[in-house]
């Protein structure tokens, strides 16, 4: 038999480089469009704020059926096709329905949105989260059926389609018309008045031909609609669909809440300046959830597929272990050579909040952790608990950036967003240890963390003015850190 631990590994190769690609490719459109289109504070405010909107609406379009579907396909009393058709009608139904209903009020969205003029925005990304929440469950299983070719080409033409239209519109088009060296491909396709709205187009485009690869895999499925299957599925998948909205508001509600506290008293543009400015720096941090996002796709399966082996929870435990010692280890890397990471936002507007990067990284740290720790309520089928826990997070964050808010602005929300997670993390588990009991590696768990920050900390003291001098330090550190988990984690020679 195979080493489990060494599958997990493979396929987190597989479907998160795609993922890790993907978002990478994402990642590097900020200094895109920071640097080359040469977006304002605000103007980025604006695409950080509509994706937070799409963000929430993605989770309560798929209500909780992608993780149902994982489950009910490996039930025996359950047909794999009969559950993916029943999932795949339901969706279908229900994001057409709320695309229609965007269409017919998107004056009135747009406005409360504070975007009076731009009602096609509405229009837009109601059509983009209607077909990413259909497009979700074929993905879905692409993974559960080993289907890695198809999966990879499909995220990819998804990726490429996306990053190739906003380097054509805004890396190409938008500074050439600015220079006034204009072309009949720009005069055709061009209009300098649609500015961010090209960034939303393109998702728009993209996220079309993503629904048409994955056409096949829906049209031609045998079976159909069982109404009592999907009531099933339903109530197992509700308490995520509350956990998977709770778990939005914590990573979102901060930019929409900024944008709802600060707008009477900053104004429209200071305000949109201040959600622009956190939203970058949030984007310095997201190379810990590219890993956990990569990771999170090969685990969900893996840990289900492991549920029935003897050394189930033993694999779980150092599956922990060597998640937090990756996510360590990014942390301190990205931190100890700060100074040259924050040249990934081409503005110095942007760089007066780099001081909430290794908060939000410690948040995203806790909040991988605790991923890894929910698998005790899905396993168990106590999903209610997830709820729960989301409910709690969610309370949490509103009610800190509430009161932080006003007083902190964005820092006060980065401080908000740790305090959720490392809570969130701390209740899941507690319960986890009466409910699903996993004995995690803590001495260990804890020790790396703790190393990575102190030698962070290490390095924010030692003031060198000479910059080689500054990055050998630091990378010594660094080295340092790597040579400690080799020695606590090497193989343990066998004495006969």
């Amino acid at each position: 038999m195979s080493n489990p631990l060494k599958k997990l590994a493979s396929q987190t190769a597989i479907y998160g480089l795609t993922t890790i690609i993907g978002r990478l490719m994402t990642w590097f459109l900020v200094p895109i469009y920071i640097g080359a289109a040469k977006f304002s504070t605000d103007q980025y405010g604006i695409i950080t704020e509509m994706y937070s909107y799409v963000a929430f609406l993605v989770v309560f379009l798929t209500y909780g059926m992608e993780t149902a579907y994982f489950r009910y396909s490996t039930q025996k009393d359950e047909s794999k096709q009969k559950v993916y058709t029943t999932i795949i009608y339901s969706l279908l139904a229900t994001s057409f329905i709320f695309i229609s209903v965007a269409f017919l009020f998107n004056q009135s969205i747009a406005d409360w949105l504070k975007y009076p003029n731009n009602k096609e925005f509405v229009t837009w990304f109601a059509i983009i989260v209607g077909l990413d929440a259909v497009s979700s469950i074929p993905m879905a299983r692409l993974r559960a059926e080993n289907k890695a070719t198809k999966f990879v080409i499909v995220n990819f033409a998804n990726i490429i389609v996306f990053v190739g239209l906003n380097l054509f519109f805004l890396a190409y088009c938008r500074p050439m018309h600015a220079s006034g060296k204009t072309n009949w491909i720009i005069d055709t396709f061009y209009n300098p008045n649609i500015g961010v709205g090209y960034v939303f187009i393109s998702n728009l485009i993209a996220s079309i031909i993503k629904f048409v690869l994955l056409l096949p895999e829906m049209i031609y499925a045998k079976y159909g609609f069982e109404l009592s299957l999907l009531k099933k599925m339903f109530i197992y998948a509700l308490p995520l669909l509350i956990f998977g909205l709770a778990g939005i508001v914590n990573e979102t509600i901060d930019r929409i809440m900024l944008k709802r506290m600060l707008f009477d008293v900053l104004g429209e543009k200071e305000t949109l300046s201040q959600i622009g400015i956190y939203g970058a720096c949030y984007k310095v941090s997201i190379i810990i959830t590219l890993f956990i996002q990569a990771f999170r796709y090969a685990a969900e399966p893996f840990f289900f597929a492991q549920e029935k082996e003897v050394n189930a929870k033993e694999n779980y435990s150092k599956v922990m272990t060597y998640f937090v010692i990756v996510c360590a280890t990014i942390f301190l890397g990205v931190m100890l050579f700060i100074d040259v990471v924050k040249y990934f936002i081409p503005n110095e507007a942007f760089w007066e909040g780099l001081h909430v990067v290794p908060i939000l990284m410690f948040a995203n740290i806790s909040l991988g952790i605790y991923y890894n720790q929910s698998i005790w309520y899905k396993l168990s089928g106590k999903t209610k608990y997830g709820a729960y826990i989301g409910i709690f997070g969610a309370l949490i964050t509103i009610a800190l950036n509430y009161v932080w808010i006003p007083v902190y602005g964005y820092v006060g929300s980065a401080w908000a967003t740790l305090i959720c997670y490392f809570s969130m993390m701390l209740l899941s588990f507690i319960l986890s240890r009466k409910h699903y009991p996993i004995k995690y590696d803590l001495p260990k768990i804890f020790l790396y963390l703790t190393i990575s920050f102190g030698f962070y900390l290490i390095s924010s003291y030692i003031d060198l003015t000479s910059g080689f001098l500054k990055y050998s330090v630091h990378s010594l550190l660094l080295i340092a850190f790597a040579a400690i988990i080799y020695l606590i984690e090497r193989p343990k020679k066998v004495v006969i």
